[in-house]
């Protein structure tokens, strides 16, 4: 509450203080005396509001006398010069004036203007009430608040996810993805898949080691492939595919995207998901090596596992590259096509470098050996 002590400024205390917000007094010392506010000193300007500091301020403090200092900066708002507020209570003074001058403290601040101060400042040693003392509240001030150790923790865990090192051997987040770099024997390998002498490549991720490994380059033919994919982990995979389409020769470079569905833990298929983008990225961009072409499929995402032998996969490759090309098919019910959930290829075309769009139109399920195009949006995980 305003003015609980009941104690005022003197008249001659206001009229001052309407003089010094003027700007021609550098420091006011106000004590209370017979039960009012009245003028203990004051300073005249000599020189920059930091070099006159320590030199007007502490000489004026009392070891036994709480006190209340108003001192001029040089900084100006809309009402004019802005002050510093210093309430001094030395340790050594008696608790009934330190309770009085606490106590009287809002009705200073509000006899000489509000609007005029700044900054406020406690101290009840010379330490806090110096210049360097002030500084260390300014910084204090503004620095962010105190973290609890939980705080603290999840801070540096946000710090290290964006922290970046360049050099070639350095993983790095971006909006596209989570890159992990690729190791020389990977990097070679694809140099040799480039130069057409290898025809398959398979990559896998160190998730302790954050790189990419490489795992073998065993040569392959397609109906080989069903074989490669590994049922408890998930792969990379680059593939030349060789094939004549309406008597032209061709040579494409499909990737393969393979996960055996829940059999990978939570954290190992968010890595190889994160990493797929910025693996063709690079393949694309650094090594030169062309991922098919715009009509062709260059990824497919596996789940489950390979419950039936794809016999077909040729047929099913070729209508990938050639969507033209028609399907053998027939009609499941949607209780068959549930039933059979646990087996299935969901299809997925490359849209430009960066984005891989859902390609919902085009799923194949089998019976048997008889690749089946059907309504499995629903079903497709």
């Amino acid at each position: 509450m305003t003015h609980q002590t009941g104690i005022h400024a003197t008249t001659e205390l206001k009229d001052f203080f309407a003089k010094a917000r003027n700007g021609s007094v550098r420091l006011i010392k106000i004590v209370i005396e017979d039960e009012q506010l009245v003028l203990g000193a004051y300073k005249e300007l000599s020189r920059r509001w930091d070099k006159d500091y320590d030199s007007f301020v502490l000489p004026l403090l009392d070891e036994l006398q709480p006190c209340y200092i108003l001192y001029r900066l040089d900084t100006q708002n809309a009402q004019g010069y802005e002050w510093l507020f210093i309430s001094w209570s030395p340790d050594n003074s008696p608790v009934r004036l330190k309770m009085l001058y606490a106590a009287t403290r809002a009705t200073v601040k509000k006899e000489f203007g509000g609007g005029h101060v700044k900054d406020e400042l406690f101290g009840t040693v010379k330490e806090d009430i110096s210049l360097s003392g002030y500084q260390k509240h300014v910084s204090s001030y503004s620095a962010p608040a105190p973290l609890t150790a939980a705080e603290q923790e999840l801070q540096q865990i946000r710090i290290n996810e964006v922290k970046t090192e360049i050099s070639v051997e350095s993983k790095h987040q971006t909006l596209q993805g989570l890159a992990f770099p690729l190791q020389p024997e990977a990097q070679q390998a694809i140099q040799l898949l480039k130069q057409k002498k290898i025809n398959y490549i398979q990559l896998k991720l160190d998730l302790e080691r954050e790189t990419i490994d490489l795992v073998h380059t065993n040569a392959t033919e397609i109906a080989d492939l069903p074989k490669r994919i590994p049922q408890d982990s998930a792969r990379y995979h680059f593939f030349l595919y060789k094939h004549s389409h309406e008597g032209d020769y061709l040579e494409s470079v499909v990737f393969i995207y393979s996960m055996p569905g829940y059999k990978c833990s939570i954290k190992e298929r968010m890595l190889y998901s994160s990493c797929k983008s910025r693996l063709l990225d690079s393949v694309e961009q650094d090594f030169c090596l062309e991922i098919a072409k715009k009509n062709t499929l260059p990824v497919l995402s596996t789940t489950h596992g390979f419950d039936i032998p794809l016999v077909t996969l040729q047929d099913f490759t070729s209508s990938a590259h050639h969507p033209e090309a028609r399907l053998l098919a027939e009609k499941w019910s949607d209780a068959e096509l549930k039933a059979r959930s646990k087996t299935h290829i969901c299809v997925h075309r490359l849209i430009g470098k960066d984005a891989i769009e859902h390609h919902n139109d085009f799923k194949v399920w089998y019976k048997g050996s008889k690749p089946l195009e059907g309504r499995l949006g629903k079903f497709c995980h």
